[in-house]
């Protein structure tokens, strides 16, 4: 539960740095460029684990590490162009949902994933919640030429979140995750990098202190935010199909209080009752 409660926290600190990035105009490409290798020099030192490429290569987890590093890259950019586009609100509520595919195929394919009444009640809740904390009107519209970036906002964070499940059960023991999370970060670090050289093609960026400094306080809480994760699913104590979804709550509720009390963000009625939704299911679902 601990480790839940780590996760909930660093994800937390990772959406106060993001809005900091748009207060203080730290451009968010490079930003989170020099996040993931950050992250990944933690998980280095961290682990204090000696490797070679060619052991890394030839480990079980490669693919997993690549496909995971791609997604994370990939879906952050989604991400971003959905607030601009198709608005916070519907991006939000996108990323959120995703947690509905590492846990139906966790319940699928993953024998010890038992599913009773009260589990679907919590997470049905857990549905209602992310709508109603995620919208400040009773329906949420947007250009529908733009359902193509709300699915892939859906998918990335959705297939990155069960490729780390089935890491976690399959191919990653003690002794391999810091070189499997150091390999990932840089992948996605890497992945970063391409997309920045490809824009340079059309126009030279701007490389700014104010962005390597962003990228280093982002970096920190990504890499607890992914090693609580890893360990949540792995020492919790609790089935996949229950840590996704106490892990989305838990984030949803506490930061939509941190919005109320730092940023002075409204909450509407709508928001409330979300809230407690959310705080049903998390009970919900641990305790039943």
């Amino acid at each position: 539960m601990l480790d839940i409660l780590f996760t909930v926290l660093a994800f937390n600190a990772l959406i106060i740095i993001i809005k900091l990035f748009h207060k203080f105009g730290i451009n968010n490409l490079q930003g989170l460029i020099v996040n993931y290798f950050v992250a990944g020099m933690c998980s280095l030192w961290f682990f204090r684990q000696p490797f070679s490429i060619i052991d890394i290569l030839h480990a079980d987890w490669i693919f997993h590490a690549l496909a995971i590093g791609s997604l994370f890259i990939t879906s952050f950019n989604f991400y971003a162009q959905g607030t601009q586009t198709v608005g916070i609100a519907i991006t939000t509520m996108a990323n959120k949902l995703s947690l509905l595919i590492p846990v139906g195929i966790a319940l699928i394919i993953y024998p010890e994933e038992a599913i009773g009444y009260m589990k679907i009640l919590g997470f049905i809740l857990a549905l209602i919640g992310i709508y109603l904390s995620t919208t400040k009107k009773k329906k949420l519209g947007f250009d529908k030429k733009y359902i193509w970036l709300v699915l892939l906002i859906f998918l990335g964070q959705g297939l990155a979140d069960t490729i780390l499940n089935n890491a976690q059960k399959t191919v990653v023991n003690d002794n391999d995750k810091g070189l499997f999370f150091m390999t990932l970060l840089f992948v996605a670090g890497s992945g970063g990098l391409s997309i920045l050289l490809a824009q340079s093609l059309k126009q030279t960026p701007q490389i700014k202190l104010k962005n390597v400094v962003g990228g280093f306080a982002l970096g920190i809480p990504n890499f607890i935010a992914l090693m609580s994760i890893f360990n949540a699913l792995e020492n919790s104590g609790f089935a996949a199909s229950q840590v996704f979804p106490m892990m989305s709550m838990g984030v949803i509720v506490l930061s939509a209080l941190i919005g109320r009390v730092v940023f002075k963000e409204k909450l509407t009625l709508f928001n409330w009752i979300g809230l407690g939704f959310a705080v049903l299911s998390i009970y919900i679902i641990t305790f039943f």
